[in-house]
Order: C-alpha cells, then sequence, then structure tokens
C-alpha cells in the first residue's frame, strides 16, 4: 500500500481515536442511563473501525478479526443482552444518582485524562514502541475513566456499562502494543463478556422484581430475614 494511502488511514484512526475518547468523557457526563448505553454501544464500533483501519494500513488480518469480532460482540450481542435480561423499567431512569455532581465528575476525569498521557510519556521506550503512538494514552484515559465511572454511579446497570468501557480502554491500548494478538484471545473476550453481562442482567432483573431498585447503596442496606 503507497505510503500517502498508509498516511490517510492513520489519520483517520487518530480521529476515531479521538471520538473514542470523548465517549468516555461523555459516559461520565450522561444523565440518563440509556444514554450511557447508547455511547457503549458507540464506543464499541470506534473500537472495531480503529481496530479495522489499523488492520488495513498494517495489512494485518489479526486486527480484522478482532474488528470483526467486536462488531459482533460488543455492538450486537451485549447490547440484545442487556435489552433483553435488564428489566425495562431501569431505562427508564431520567436521572443516574452518582457520588459525584457532574461538573466535578468532568474535572476528575479531565485530570485522570491528563494523568494518563503523562503516564504513558514516562514509560519512556515501552510508549516509543507502540504503535500507532496515540492508542496506548487513549486506551489508559479510557480504562481509567471507566473505573471512574463505575467508583461514582450508583446504579448496578452503570456500573457495568463503566467496567465495559474499561475494558473497551484496555483493548484500546492492546492494540498499540500487541498489534498480532491472536484472534484467539479476543474470541475468549468474546465468550465472556457476554456472559458476564448475561449473569449481571438476570441478577439485575432478578433484583428490581423483589425490591424494585438496582441502587447499589439500598442493596447493602438489605438483610438476611
Amino acid at each position: 500500500m503507497p505510503s500517502a494511502a498508509q498516511a490517510i488511514l492513520l489519520s483517520l484512526a487518530a480521529l476515531t481515536g479521538a471520538a473514542f475518547l470523548l465517549t468516555a468523557l461523555a459516559t461520565v457526563a450522561a444523565r440518563q442511563l440509556l444514554t450511557c448505553f447508547r455511547l457503549f454501544v458507540l464506543q464499541s464500533f470506534l473500537l472495531s473501525l480503529s481496530a479495522a483501519l489499523l488492520g488495513v494500513a498494517e495489512h494485518s488480518p489479526h486486527l480484522l478479526a478482532v474488528a470483526a469480532i467486536t462488531i459482533g460482540t460488543k455492538t450486537i450481542m451485549i447490547p440484545w443482552l442487556l435489552r433483553k435480561t435488564v428489566h425495562e423499567e431501569v431505562y427508564r431512569i431520567r436521572e443516574v444518582e452518582q457520588v459525584l455532581n457532574i461538573p466535578t465528575a468532568l474535572l476528575i476525569a479531565l485530570a485522570l485524562t491528563g494523568a494518563a498521557y503523562m503516564f504513558v510519556d514516562s514509560l519512556g521506550p515501552i510508549a516509543a514502541s507502540a504503535y500507532p503512538s496515540f492508542n496506548l494514552p487513549i486506551g489508559v484515559a479510557a480504562m481509567l475513566l471507566g473505573a471512574f465511572t463505575l467508583t461514582v454511579r450508583r446504579e448496578a446497570v452503570a456500573q457495568m456499562l463503566g467496567l465495559l468501557v474499561a475494558e473497551n480502554g484496555v483493548f484500546f491500548a492492546g492494540i498499540a502494543i500487541v498489534p498480532n494478538l491472536p484472534a484467539i484471545a479476543e474470541l475468549a473476550a468474546a465468550v465472556d463478556l457476554p456472559a458476564f453481562t448475561l449473569v449481571v442482567g438476570l441478577l439485575t432483573r432478578r433484583i428490581h422484581a423483589t425490591i424494585g431498585t438496582t441502587m447499589v447503596g439500598r442493596l447493602a442496606t438489605l438483610r438476611e430475614e
């Protein structure tokens, strides 16, 4: 492939990475659970698109396989499982409660993003060996933002989505570190993540049907009779 075409593909991958990071930041600021859900689907699509662009640019069948698997599991299977298992009333919650207000959460999220870039820059040779270089800091930042979302949200489903966002970040960074990772590794995640989503979705549905809420703080007050 001509170098000019490769440069265009890498530029598109960089734009995809920027949009990927914005979806992680938007998840922190999202007030509605349905919005968080849609942002996760969009982020997963951008992850697939990034892998596909890099796969074409680098002639890597591994990345193309990863892109196809990610599309199938994270943008189709997991959303379908959540729709089928989580009670519909959970999605009607107008505002997801969290420990911090939105402005404070966004400030901390921006600080975490900056910290991710500084951390990657301090890695020296490891960061220099990552290709493309923008994937590693963006992936680390998304991982931290997903973990932060998991920490501050009080709804069980919102916390699960935060964990899935963090997993997307780990994989986005992993593309730069090990671009020729065998597709079997992603296939393993393709089995584990839907199974995890199914279990959490069924538990959430059962808890909501029993006590009428999925607020984690309120679940802590339950006592065995």
